[in-house]
């Protein structure tokens, strides 16, 4: 046994990064006309409680509506919570966080720091004045998810559910169980305090140590953009994005990945563009539009593929990728 846990109670540290589970709007029976992050994270843990043995202990990170996450607050926020990873008593992170790009979030967290305690994103479909929101069961959730041994990586709690950082993903605009894990279904759940795990934890990277020092060190990072293919795409927004850089911009696009079709599949005018963008230096990535499945490889494809990323993972892995690669030669 830690010592550490025999002398005095371990700690679940609470970070707050604003969202919808911090919101207020102006009439409770009002669960959409809200605005984001107006709860401090202290305020979000009143009457929560934790489970005996251990202690919570909030710092507020951020307070913006997750729709404007940005690099900034992810770089902090994965400091903060290297910071905090490292004190031994410390047994897990929750961090408070609105749903819209709560998936991002997640797996940038699980890239750049694969940690060997538990992580856990939590949030909330409705705003902290509804008649009943669901942001304090998330929360108490999240706290026992974080407070479990063995628990490990970053992962996803909402309405009960554990899901993995690379799996989870938002699936709904409204309801409260508004996130799913794909074909791979969730790690576990999360029933009246106790965990029952279904799956193993996310498996921590060797290069994340690497992926983390380059984010810490970095004064800009690569510009990445997400392009759609669908009937009758054209190349013109590529072929602009190239122009651009001929011209010199000051923040070039250095990556683009497509949101492909099937298993895929690219419209040929957006495919003959994606192509000139890679002869000219930009890396360039396929990920599938399709809410379920990856993209199975095909001999003689030009263009590489994220496999089971969707489009917005597929972004933060070439990003942190072109990161680490440095300026080309």
């Amino acid at each position: 046994m830690d010592p550490i846990s025999v002398n005095r109670e371990r700690r679940v540290i609470v970070l707050g990064t604003g969202g919808t589970i911090a919101g207020r709007a102006s009439a409770a029976s009002d669960n959409i006309g809200y605005t984001a992050g107006e709860v401090g994270v202290a305020d979000l843990l009143q009457g929560i409680g934790a489970p005996p043995g251990i202690g919570l202990e909030a710092e507020q990170v951020s307070q913006v509506d997750s729709k404007d996450m940005g690099f900034a607050i992810w770089r902090t926020l994965a400091q903060r919570c290297a910071h905090w990873l490292a004190e031994p008593d410390v047994a897990g992170i929750v961090i408070t966080h609105g749903t819209d790009t709560l998936e991002e979030t997640a797996f940038f967290l699980q890239s750049v720091l694969a940690p060997s305690k538990p992580v856990v994103l939590t949030c909330a479909m409705r705003p902290a004045s509804a008649l009943a929101p669901d942001g304090p069961q998330n929360v108490r959730d999240a706290i026992v998810v974080a407070a479990t041994p063995q628990a490990c990586g970053v992962v996803a709690v909402c309405a009960g559910t554990v899901h993995g950082a690379l799996e989870v993903r938002k699936v709904h605009t409204y309801r409260l169980d508004a996130f799913d894990s794909g074909d791979a279904g969730p790690l576990a759940y999360v029933e009246e305090g106790a965990v029952r795990q279904l799956r193993c934890w996310p498996a921590a990277d060797p290069a994340a140590r690497t992926v983390f020092d380059r984010i810490a060190d970095a004064a800009t990072w690569p510009r990445v953009e997400i392009l759609a293919s669908h009937a009758e795409a054209r190349g013109t927004l590529v072929d602009a994005l190239l122009e651009e850089r001929r011209r010199g911009a000051v923040e070039p696009v250095q990556g683009i990945v497509l949101a492909a079709t099937g298993n895929g599949t690219l419209h040929h005018a957006l495919e003959a563009a994606a192509l000139r963008a890679q002869a000219e230096g930009v890396a360039v990535v396929r990920a599938t539009r399709c809410a379920e499945g990856r993209i199975l490889p095909r001999p003689g494809q030009s263009l590489r593929d994220a496999g089971t990323l969707s489009p917005v993972k597929a972004r933060i892995a070439l990003m942190l990728e072109l990161l680490v690669a440095g300026p080309a030669a």
